[in-house]
C-alpha cells in the first residue's frame, strides 16, 4: 500500500504536470504545471484537516450522504488503528493516505479543461472549495458507506469519483469561463509533445498503483487489476491511433498517447471487476469513443476544452461505468455479481447532477472574490509571466 500510494502520487507530480504542460503553448507552460503542484500542496494539507473526516468518517444520521467531523484533523488515529480491521488490515494513516493522493489527482485532471485561462488566485480558491464540497461528497457516497455504494454502484477505483466528476466539472468551467483568447484563429498546437509523452508514461505506471492497489492488498484481484490495466490501456491506445489514422489519414504522437489516457479511465472502475477479454472491449470502446468526443463533439458543439478533460475523463468515466455493469464476471469478483447498467446509470447520473450544480455555484462564488480570468491582454502574454513572473527561455 505505501507503493501503491507513492505510485499514485506519481500521477499528478510529475505525471500529469508533464502531460498537461506539454500540451499548452510554451508561454503557458509554467503556469501548467504549477496548478498541478499548487494542487498536489493545498489538497494535501485541506484532506488532513477535513477531508478524510468528511469522506470516510461516520457521519451518523446524515450517513448515507457525508462523513462525519471526528476525524477532522487525523483526530483519534493512532499508529495501531487500522483501516477495516478484518477486512482490510492496514493502517488506517495508509489508507488516508491512499486516499488522499486520489484527492489530489481529481481537481488536478479539472485544470485541463480551463488551461491558459485561469487566474492562479482563482484556481487556488475553486479548487479548495471543490475539494470540501464535491469531491469529499462523492467519495463518500460510493466507498465511504454513502447511498451510491449501498445502492450497488460498482467502482473499482474512481471512474465515478475521480474521472466523471473531474470530466463533468472541468466541463463546466469551461463552459463559464468561455473560450481561451484567439481560439479557432491562432495556433493553439502543443509545444512540447515530448513533455507529454513522458507525462503520459509516467501516468500509465503510476495507474498500477491506482487500479491494482485499490484492492487493498496483494493478492489475486490486484493482480487482476493490474492485468486488466495494462490490456485497457493498450487496446484503447491503438483503438484511437487507428481511428485517427482513418480519419484524419495520419497516426499522431498525441493521438496515442490521449487514447492510452483515454483507456486507463475507463478500466478505473472495471478493473477489480471485469476479466481480460473485458477490460480489452473496454480499450477499444473507450479509445474509438474519446476519440471521437475529443476531436469531433468538442468542435461540432464549439466549447473550449483545453486539453480534452472532459472528452477523455468525463466521457471515458462514463464508457467505463456503465461498461462495468455489462462486463462484470463473478469469477473475477465476487461483489461484481449484482452489478447492472442500469444501477451504473443511476450513479453516474447523481454525480453529474451535483457536479455540474456544485461546480457551477463555486465558480460564481469565485467570480465575485477575485475573478476568473486574467485580462485579455494578460491571456495574451501567457500566464507563466503574467501570474508568476518566469518564462521558459
Amino acid at each position: 500500500m505505501l507503493t501503491s500510494t507513492a505510485l499514485v502520487l506519481m500521477m499528478t507530480i510529475p505525471g500529469l504536470a508533464l502531460f498537461y504542460g506539454g500540451m499548452v503553448r510554451k508561454k503557458n507552460v509554467l503556469a501548467t504545471i504549477m496548478q498541478s503542484f499548487a494542487i498536489t500542496c493545498l489538497v494535501t494539507v485541506l484532506w488532513f484537516m477535513f477531508g478524510y473526516s468528511l469522506a470516510f468518517s461516520d457521519g451518523g444520521s446524515m450517513n448515507a450522504y457525508l462523513g462525519g467531523f471526528s476525524k477532522f484533523f487525523h483526530h483519534g488515529i493512532t499508529v495501531s488503528t487500522l483501516w477495516a480491521p478484518g477486512v482490510s488490515n492496514i493502517p488506517e494513516f495508509v489508507f488516508s493516505m491512499f486516499q488522499m493522493t486520489f484527492a489530489i489527482i481529481t481537481p488536478a485532471l479539472i485544470a485541463g479543461a480551463f488551461a491558459e485561462r485561469m487566474k492562479f488566485s482563482a484556481l487556488l480558491i475553486f479548487m479548495g472549495l471543490w475539494l470540501v464540497f464535491v469531491y469529499a461528497p462523492i467519495a463518500h457516497w460510493v466507498w465511504g458507506g454513502g447511498f451510491l455504494g449501498s445502492a450497488g454502484v460498482l467502482d473499482f477505483a474512481g471512474g465515478t469519483v475521480v474521472h466523471i466528476n473531474a470530466g463533468v466539472a472541468g466541463l463546466v468551467c469551461a463552459l463559464v469561463l468561455g473560450k481561451r483568447e484567439g481560439y479557432g484563429t491562432t495556433n493553439m498546437a502543443p509545444h512540447n509533445l515530448v513533455y507529454s509523452v513522458i507525462g503520459a508514461s509516467l501516468l500509465w505506471v503510476g495507474w498500477f498503483g491506482f487500479n491494482a492497489g485499490s484492492e487493498l492488498g496483494a493478492d489475486g484481484l490486484a493482480g487482476a487489476a493490474m492485468m486488466n490495466t495494462q490490456v485497457a490501456t493498450a487496446a484503447a491506445a491503438l483503438a484511437w491511433m487507428f481511428a485517427e489514422w482513418i480519419v484524419a489519414k495520419k497516426p499522431s504522437v498525441l493521438g496515442i498517447i490521449s487514447g492510452a489516457v483515454a483507456g486507463l479511465v475507463a478500466v478505473t472502475p472495471a478493473s477489480g471487476f471485469v476479466n481480460p477479454t473485458g477490460a480489452f472491449i473496454v480499450g477499444i470502446l473507450a479509445g474509438v469513443i474519446c476519440y471521437l468526443s475529443a476531436v469531433k463533439l468538442k468542435h461540432a458543439l464549439g466549447y473550449d476544452d483545453s486539453l480534452d478533460a472532459f472528452g477523455v475523463h468525463g466521457v471515458g468515466g462514463v464508457v467505463g461505468a456503465l461498461l462495468t455493469g455489462a462486463l462484470a464476471d463473478p469469477a473475477i469478483n465476487a461483489a461484481g455479481k449484482g452489478g447492472s447498467v442500469a444501477i451504473q446509470a443511476y450513479g453516474i447520473v447523481f454525480t453529474i447532477l451535483w457536479t455540474a450544480i456544485a461546480t457551477f455555484v463555486i465558480l460564481f462564488i469565485v467570480k465575485a472574490l477575485v475573478g476568473l480570468r486574467p485580462s485579455k491582454q494578460e491571456e495574451v502574454e501567457g500566464l507563466d509571466v503574467t501570474q508568476h513572473g518566469e518564462v521558459v527561455p
